[in-house]
């Protein structure tokens, strides 16, 4: 079964390990169990999106070859994903703290929803999520 959606289950498997290890690494840094960590992709360390996206990528190049438009397709997608997190998600979470900061100064705390500001990645982040998502590509095929 697994042989017949890899190309499903390999990037989701990759997101709940991601996702885990995002989980663990903030709950160390901050010394507490930070649950929503497990649910929510946005922001931290390792890259959920890159992992997500580079392990579908990788899986794709080492089934089909790296010369193949499939895996063309899916490095373009890759590509963006990883961009836009350093990008345009980045600077989103610099705006929403901005403007959470001024609606402090402006309004009571409690009259208004903040806004998210760990929305984008730091390139490091981004690193790392492609890593884990290329070794869990390998590992899937090379091991499983």
């Amino acid at each position: 079964m697994l042989e017949k959606y890899k190309y499903v289950f390999v990037p989701i498997i990759t997101l709940l390990v991601c996702q885990t290890l995002k989980f663990i690494i903030e709950s160390v840094m901050t010394r507490k169990f930070t649950w929503g960590r497990l649910f929510n992709g946005s922001g931290g360390m390792p890259s959920s999106h890159a992992s997500f996206s580079v392990s579908l990528m990788m899986m794709i190049g080492l089934n089909l070859g790296f010369d193949s438009v499939e895996f063309a397709v899916a490095l373009v997608f890759a590509f963006i994903v990883c961009y836009d997190a350093m990008g345009l998600r980045m600077e989103s979470g610099k705006q929403a703290e901005a403007i959470n900061k001024i609606f402090d100064e402006i309004f009571e705390k409690d009259k208004f929803t903040k806004l998210k500001e760990k929305l984008g990645h730091k390139p490091q982040e981004v690193l790392v999520g492609i890593i884990l998502g290329s070794l869990s590509a390998l590992f899937f095929t090379y091991f499983i």
